[in-house]
């Protein structure tokens, strides 16, 4: 299968910051509310902000665990569609499993990255080769402004051929 030349036109959406806004408050309004803002992206990586502020706290004076899953599951999730934009034959994703760690308070923007790109597109080019679904597990690793590890996320993407 050929590389999806259409992966490039999608991450220019999603650092457009107009463009991506609208995504955000017409698909994801929670993670429009919470701030949650994709800083950089190419077809191997995706980094992903979201602040500490009133509408992403705890009552612990940290940034929600929701709010900072949000971020993760975006950092893989952009890396997916990319992937699948305008992609023939057309291609579902669907999250089957996430799992997290914690290590240290969130207390200002969290920034989340994850490298798994190539995955994706492996797993997608692997699905419409054979017909079968196939799984990725994206990490996606959260620092603060300090560069500490605040979270750790593994995030599992199912993707399957649609059925016409």
């Amino acid at each position: 299968m050929a590389i999806n030349t259409y992966t490039a036109e999608f991450i220019k959406i999603m650092k457009h910051p107009v463009k991506f806004r609208m995504f955000l408050f017409s698909k994801l309004p929670a993670a429009y509310f919470a701030g949650v803002r994709v800083r950089d992206a190419d077809e191997t990586k995706c980094v992903v902000t979201v602040p500490y502020k009133w509408l992403s706290q705890n009552p612990f004076r940290s940034t929600y665990f929701a709010c900072l899953s949000m971020a993760a599951e975006m950092s893989t999730g952009v890396l997916a569609m990319a992937h699948l934009y305008k992609i023939n034959p057309p291609v579902s994703m669907l999250v089957v499993k996430v799992e997290s760690e914690y290590f240290k308070k969130a207390a200002d923007r969290s920034s989340f990255i994850c490298e798994d790109g190539a995955l994706f597109r492996k797993a997608i080019e692997e699905t419409i080769a054979t017909g079968e679904a196939r799984s990725v597990r994206a990490r996606s690793v959260g620092t603060n402004k300090a560069g500490d590890v605040v979270a750790e996320f593994y995030i599992t993407w199912s993707f399957k051929v649609k059925s016409k």
